[in-house]
């Protein structure tokens, strides 16, 4: 599967933004689906994941409560629908998808496939 990502952009803080990553060559409904970031000069860090089903989500813990993730399997599209955005949420987004349905979801290296990556800004 490829996946793209795009929606990222600069947004006050506060503010709201959707990523949204396509996927073609496979449908993404035979993937558990996973967002991560990474900022400058740090590593990069699991924030959401939805697994193959779409009937469970897990998030990192500083963004519970801001951040949604959903899968449209007519669009073969996953999003991350971001609110009450912060500064430190500054960052470059990834989508990954793992066809595993591993435990260890934070985990980099359990995701086989992953896009390009859009960059999120939020000014304060």
């Amino acid at each position: 599967v490829q996946l793209q990502a795009s929606g990222g952009g600069l947004v006050q803080a506060g503010g709201s933004l959707r990523l949204s990553c396509a996927g073609s060559g496979r449908t993404l409904s035979s993937y558990a689906l996973g967002w991560f970031r990474q900022a400058p000069g740090k590593e990069r860090e699991f924030v959401a994941r939805l697994s193959w089903s779409g009937s469970r989500t897990y998030y990192e813990d500083s963004v519970k409560g801001r951040f949604t993730i959903s899968r449209d399997n007519a669009k073969n599209t996953v999003y991350l629908q971001m609110n009450s955005l912060k500064p430190e949420d500054t960052a470059v987004y990834y989508c990954a998808a793992d066809s595993s349905g591993s435990s260890y979801y934070t985990r980099l290296s359990e995701y086989e496939y992953w896009g390009q990556g859009t960059q999120v800004t939020v000014s304060s």
